[in-house]
């Protein structure tokens, strides 16, 4: 019995236990992107209570966290993003200090009552929350202890031990960080929010957080046809067995009707609820197709110049240092094309800043915008413009 007890009562190859690491790191993962962040912080999904009590006992035992806290903490992160007051920015704090002290600018953020009594809105408040899992957290994660060393031996204190980073890791550090740092973007959100790669799997879809920024009322963070959101899989999963249901999702692209000859009511509709999706045509359609044509004409020591620039025609300038601003000042005197095509993205901007003028008003100015560009002699702005004007709105499903 002694040495039952020594051992741990389930022996496994070293493989065996690595599996087993990754399996309870990966329910806590799964566990973290659907109730707290898409359930509590956000709303976009419902969760029926055998799986919203099974999130919350499994988060007790494997984290701690308290549920009115980070939903506080993430809610203020959207509000106050890359500003002072965001708890956790590296444009504010610097990539290393969030990855190396994630944990710790999220408690910091956490301890103040302010931000709980006004971001904690809405989430758990029951008998189980107020006696059990908010005075007592430190209790759920000795529990997960003994269990660990009872079921595998000495090497459940490492198991353990696993489990305990890899949140405060991946979520404190990785997410909050390098999610706003490097990557790849699909839209251009106010922010410096990235997709750190497409395959959102390491940490159940959260590695899609520019995608995320952009629509953060969605309960599925994939965006493109070859993204993979490895949360929004259990969520079908879940609402297959009834036991969630979606409330919110992205809008879709809008449609081209290529026989329109003009923007009409229908396109202004269909521009300014898919605002995101028509900035990232016009990145991928203009800003891009006009960089390469300046890239393939430059001189050798010109092209040095411009060729890593290209990022910050698309970049929101409250996210530029001084240094940025001015390399993009540089950047637009060198080349005519590129000024018309950033001078033209600000003026669509400014078509959406105007959005409470009246639907005649609007439809003017973007009618405007399409025939000034449709008469700057850069093909691809001129061929973008005519999509524009066929933009329409279809049903989701």
């Amino acid at each position: 019995m002694g040495k039952l007890l020594m051992d741990g009562f389930v022996q496994l190859p070293w493989w065996g236990y690595a599996l087993v690491a990754l399996t309870l790191t990966h329910v806590t993962i799964i566990a973290v992107t659907i109730f707290l962040h898409r359930n509590q912080a956000h709303r976009a999904l419902e969760l029926h209570w055998v799986a919203g009590h099974f999130f919350r006992a499994w988060l007790w035992l494997t984290t701690g966290m308290n549920t009115t806290e980070w939903t506080a903490v993430h809610r203020k992160h959207h509000a106050e993003v890359e500003t002072e007051k965001d708890p956790h920015s590296p444009l504010i704090y610097g990539i290393g200090e969030v990855l190396s002290r994630g944990a710790e600018l999220y408690r910091s953020s956490a301890s103040d009552p302010s931000v709980i009594e006004q971001y904690g809105f809405a989430t758990p408040d029951d008998w189980l929350e107020k006696s059990f899992y908010r005075p007592y957290p430190k209790v759920g994660i000795g529990i997960m202890l003994v269990f660990d060393v009872i079921l595998f031996g000495p090497i459940g204190i490492t198991i353990w031990a696993i489990q305990m980073i890899w949140i405060p890791f991946f979520a404190a550090g990785v997410i909050n960080g390098v999610g706003h740092w490097r990557g790849y973007r699909n839209f251009e959100t106010p922010d410096a929010s990235t997709n750190i790669v497409p395959w959102g799997i390491i940490i159940g879809g959260e590695e899609l957080h520019n995608n995320h920024h952009a629509f953060g009322g969605s309960a599925k963070f994939s965006s493109r046809p070859w993204e993979l959101d490895l949360g929004w899989v259990y969520i079908c999963i879940l609402e297959f067995c009834q036991l969630a249901k979606v409330r919110n999702l992205a809008p879709i692209r809008p449609v081209v009707d290529r026989a329109k000859l003009a923007p009409d009511i229908e396109t202004l509709k269909a521009v300014v609820g898919s605002r995101l999706h028509v900035m990232a045509d016009y990145s991928r359609m203009v800003v891009k197709e006009v960089y390469k044509e300046e890239l393939k004409n430059a001189a050798a020591d010109i092209r040095r110049f411009i060729k890593p620039l290209r990022p910050l025609m698309l970049q929101a300038e409250e996210c530029m240092n001084e240094f940025e601003r001015g390399a993009l000042r540089d950047l637009l005197r060198h080349s005519k094309p590129l000024e018309i095509v950033y001078r033209f993205r600000l003026q669509l901007h400014e078509i959406y800043r105007q959005r409470s003028s009246s639907r005649e008003h609007l439809l003017k100015s973007l009618q405007d915008w399409c025939q000034r560009a449709e008469a700057t002699g850069i093909k691809a702005l001129e061929d973008f413009a005519r999509t524009l004007r066929g933009y329409t709105s279809r049903q989701t499903v």
